[in-house]
């Protein structure tokens, strides 16, 4: 249980944090952060809550990283499920949280036509630069690949795992400045699905590639490791 709690606290400051500040913050008129702060935002919620509870559920925060931990022979079979339900659950909740405060603000809307709506992903039409379904679904998994391979070699028992949480956070941000204006940045299936749910309409009905790239390119990343980065000696 208490690495149950630890994966939805992890994976609840990570929506809050990253989607709250491009939400909240991004886009004021001269004195907003735009993508390079979203960017590092998402970057630093991730390396606090590395070194938060990371100890105690391995501060995965991301379905994709527990199926790319798995299949580089890091994690059991039989935990991947609750993981996966406490990521969820802990990204919804922090998504409902962030519309809790939105709705604080006269003439709050969510429009659902447009890319990025609460902070979801999307591709066509609704990604931010109007990249297609091909190129949206490869950014996804080549990120999420290298994601996943910065995680498992920066935790390596051969690496100083001292900063690992460092290394991790900034990867992370820089998947983000390199793929916000393709998807609005993914590489987290919880925090896809997350956004879509509250923005609905074609946003939710496009978060299937959000599972499917970033748990694919996880997989493959945890193989390649596994079987040809990995010492085995």
């Amino acid at each position: 249980m208490r690495k149950l709690l630890a994966e939805f606290f992890g994976t609840y400051w990570l929506v809050f944090g990253g989607c709250g500040s491009a939400l909240f913050a991004a886009g004021i008129p001269d004195l907003g952060i735009g993508f390079a702060g979203v960017s590092l935002a998402f970057g630093l919620t991730v390396l606090t809550m590395a070194y938060a509870v990371g100890h105690i559920s391995g501060g995965h925060f991301n379905p994709a990283v527990t199926l790319g931990l798995w299949a580089g022979g890091r994690f059991e079979a039989k935990d991947i499920l609750p993981y996966i339900l406490s990521q969820c659950v802990g990204a919804i909740a922090a998504a409902g949280t962030l519309f809790f405060i939105l709705s604080g603000k006269d003439g709050f809307a969510i429009d659902n036509t447009k890319a990025g709506a609460f902070a979801s992903n999307g591709f066509d039409a609704f990604s931010p630069q109007g990249y297609s379904m091909t190129a949206a679904f490869t950014a996804e998994f080549v990120l999420t690949l290298f994601f996943l391979l910065i995680i498992l070699g920066a935790t390596d028992k051969l690496a100083n795992g001292k900063f690992a949480g460092v290394a991790i956070g900034l990867g992370l941000t820089l998947i983000h400045l390199i793929s916000i204006p393709i998807t609005n940045t993914s590489v987290n299936p919880a925090r896809s699905l997350s956004q879509a749910v509250f923005a609905g309409g074609e946003p939710l009905s496009q978060v299937w590639l959000f599972w499917a790239a970033p748990i694919l390119g996880a997989i493959v990343a945890g193989f390649i490791y596994k079987n040809l980065l990995q010492d085995k000696s």
